[in-house]
């Protein structure tokens, strides 16, 4: 494998390059950025020290904050910084670097996803036996795949990062270093690098989203057997969870799926799933969610 040294650096367009806009955009992510790394901060907490929150879709739970955490980090938090800089400049090492973490953390997020939605596939459709099939063995198993498949996944967008000569411009049309925005500076065809992104990052993303797609019409078709409350209650939950999907799964197909010089409005797409989830999804399990509510009042009132 052969690293590229022929360009020391990036520099970002960003989102714009209105002055006055990038003052916006350093105010309005800010506060989304500091909104999600309090909302999974709250969530990672309370799950690891209260008692009532031990069961495994709670285990699921702390692994999907720390992940949408960890990602939010690794792409939100170059925009807001570059939003008020004059040089938004990236060496090679930090650019190759993000590439990986922004697909290991939002990998990770696509496994916890996927378990998460069969968990809740098995507590409706065989309530008797989510314990026995949902153990803590599986769980183990599970959380190791969470962390081995993004592994996998990122080495792989990195290996082929890496084999890309640079030897023109260097302004990247983006807020974050992605394959795509890479692919377009790249001094080579680039045809064959791309179909191994559609089938690597394209059909995880498209994969993954029929797999949810179809554990929530599962659990739907199940829900008949239900009395009219439970099955309001389940609805309002699965529904919420569902446009979480949608928004975050949308956006990653309609990017991986595309040729990387059709379409350059793909930074603005790329909010929804790598802004806007991680914000949503700490909104989403405790606005819905009792137990999360409870636990986390009793255990801040005990700190206070």
């Amino acid at each position: 494998m052969s690293v590229n040294k022929s360009v020391a650096e990036f520099i970002f367009f960003g989102l714009t390059q209105d002055v006055g806009k990038q003052k916006e955009i350093f105010g309005v992510f800010l506060i989304l950025y500091f909104a999600t790394l309090l909302g999974n901060f709250l969530i990672v907490v309370t799950i690891k020290t209260s008692r009532t929150l031990g069961s495994s879709k709670y285990f699921f739970l702390f692994y999907l904050s720390f992940a949408d955490a960890c990602f939010s980090t690794t792409t939100a938090s170059r925009l807001i910084v570059d939003a008020l800089s004059q040089e938004k400049t990236i060496s090679y090492n930090e650019c190759m670097t993000q590439v990986f973490a922004a697909h290991f953390f939002g990998c990770m997020g696509i496994f916890v996803f996927i378990f998460m939605a069969f968990g809740r596939c098995i507590a409706i459709c065989k309530p008797l036996r989510y314990t026995t099939i949902m153990n803590w063995h599986l769980c183990g198993v599970l959380v190791i795949l969470a962390w081995v498949g993004p592994c996998i996944h990122s080495s792989a967008q990195i290996f082929l990062a890496l084999r890309l000569p640079f030897c023109g411009p260097s302004v990247i049309d983006h807020y974050f270093c992605d394959l795509q925005p890479l692919l377009k500076l790249a001094c080579m065809d680039t045809s064959v690098i791309n179909f191994l992104v559609v089938s690597n990052s394209g059909a995880i993303c498209t994969v993954s989203f029929i797999i949810l797609f179809i554990s929530y019409t599962v659990i739907s078709y199940s829900l008949r057997n239900q009395s009219a409350e439970g099955r309001r209650k389940a609805l309002s939950t699965c529904t919420s969870h569902f446009i979480v999907v949608v928004i975050f799964f949308g956006p990653c197909i309609f990017i991986y799926t595309c040729p990387p010089t059709t379409f350059p409005i793909n930074k603005m797409v790329a909010v929804f799933y790598t802004i806007g989830t991680p914000l949503l999804n700490p909104l989403i399990y405790t606005l819905w969610n009792e137990e999360v509510k409870n636990a986390m009042k009793v255990l801040w009132c005990s700190k206070a």
